[in-house]
């Protein structure tokens, strides 16, 4: 192409340019989900991982499905250390809220459950304490939450940002017009971005994303080039300029490198 051309106007072109490329690493943007998304996080006594993987497998999936709950996706950590031998961490959907509460009814009350229960803990108790739950909106800039298989090696990252109050706009802002793009720029996958619903889960100051990645060590060097990017960084130092956007570590981001489950939709 002739960028001295009298009909074409260098700087033009070059602008054009520059947000197609950004389009480019731009993930998939859905039409507004209005689900109401739920995440649960099974902690189990030692070795009963396996009894609550099978009973998930065998009969909780399938009867989920049967009463109107979707199931979207179920991971264990990679790491022992953060629950690989007894976490499981998994997100269903429901149409909204008065759905979630008809659905769990129907499916505590299901003859079928109430033996497969039975049936798993007879030798016993699964669970070692009550399941967190968090109930979940989409971002309006997450890519379609939708099932997905990729690599059979690739691992998923959970990541939850902690804000302070006020702050989650500003990170909200801050991921849609920046940092999505550069995170697929840096070769991560968009699985679903998430802020909570109710008050007592973080609704006005917590983000809850996952990625994924080829593997941990991709993942941990794609981070590492996007902490080095000079974009991130004037974007980073832009929207801090009043302070910073999440609170000081341990509290502030997490992330948990996790793998999916032979029953998960998203893979």
């Amino acid at each position: 192409m002739n960028l001295s051309a009298p009909h074409i106007n260098r700087r033009s072109w070059l602008a054009t340019t520059f947000a197609a490329a950004m389009c480019f690493y731009a993930p998939a943007q859905a039409v507004e989900d209005s689900r109401v998304f739920e995440m649960r996080i099974y902690v189990t006594n030692e070795g009963k991982l396996p009894a609550l993987l099978s009973r998930f497998r065998d009969h909780t999936v399938g009867l989920f499905k049967k009463h109107g709950i979707e199931n979207v996706g179920y991971w264990v950590p990679v790491e022992k250390n953060e629950g690989a031998d007894t976490t499981l961490i998994y997100v269903i959907a429901h149409k909204n809220r008065e759905a979630a509460a008809s659905s769990w009814d129907a499916f505590r009350k299901d003859p079928d459950w109430q033996a497969a229960a039975k049936a798993s803990e007879a030798s016993g108790k699964i669970l070692a304490q009550k399941p967190e739950v968090i109930f979940m909106k989409a971002t309006d800039y997450s890519a379609a939450i939708k099932p997905a298989a990729g690599s059979a090696e690739r691992v998923f990252e959970l990541r939850t940002y902690n804000t302070a109050e006020g702050k989650l706009d500003a990170l909200n802002s801050r991921f849609r017009d920046h940092t999505v793009g550069l995170f697929s720029r840096h070769g991560m996958s968009h699985i679903a971005y998430w802020t909570p619903t109710d008050p007592e889960a973080g609704a006005s100051k917590k983000l809850i994303y996952i990625l994924a990645h080829p593997s941990k060590e991709a993942g941990l060097k794609s981070f590492e080039a996007f902490r080095a990017d000079p974009e991130w960084i004037a974007a980073k130092a832009k929207s801090e300029e009043n302070g910073s956007l999440t609170l000081p570590q341990p509290e502030g981001v997490k992330s948990v490198y996790m793998k999916a489950t032979d029953f998960s939709p998203i893979r």
